[in-house]
């Protein structure tokens, strides 16, 4: 018998036809799935907001923050995909409607007929670094179950996110050295 063939193949509590199999235990597959979907529908949040944002700008910095929007728009609406193909490959559903993404986020929306710039910049600010904390805590989930490839795309995806921190706080300092 083989190495491979001594591994138990265990899923999550996904129904039969969408029960992917791998190596890692049922318990990790289940804490890694209730780790990283909060995330996606976090992602999903705050990529709304931003386009939101991006949409109803106003003022003296509007290309810019036009632009810086719409590009981090995309980079968010560009993690969701990796990460729930993740979630299936270990054999978890994940998110599957607008409800169930409200259901899950944990950062706020913003329904307000007009925010100021520097108050968008801060407030996706805080939102980022809300995911950045949540992709830490589902990395240690991963490393513990042994998940190595959920842990290296969330490694990227953390570097992606402290980016999107890291220009949202310089375009925020900006704005407040001009007033």
């Amino acid at each position: 018998m083989t190495q491979n063939d001594s591994r138990k193949t265990v899923t999550s509590s996904a129904p039969d036809a969408l029960k992917t199999p791998t190596d890692l235990k049922a318990d990790g597959v289940q804490k890694i799935v209730e780790a990283i979907n909060p995330i996606i529908a976090d992602a999903y949040a705050v990529y709304l907001k931003t386009k939101n944002f991006h949409w109803h700008l106003s003022g003296s910095h509007f290309r810019d923050y036009h632009l810086l929007f719409d590009e981090q728009a995309e980079q968010l609406l560009g993690s969701t995909d990796p990460l729930a193909e993740r979630v299936r490959k270990l054999g978890g559903t994940t998110l599957r409607s607008v409800s169930h993404i409200s259901g899950l986020q944990t950062v706020q929306d913003n329904n307000a007929d007009f925010v100021a710039p520097l108050d968008m910049l801060r407030e996706l600010m805080a939102d980022n670094q809300s995911i950045a904390a949540s992709m830490r805590a589902a990395h240690e989930t991963c490393d513990d179950a042994r998940d190595y490839a959920t842990s290296s795309l969330l490694e990227v995806l953390i570097d992606e996110t402290e980016r999107r921190i890291w220009f949202l706080f310089e375009a925020a300092q900006g704005g407040e050295n001009t007033k």
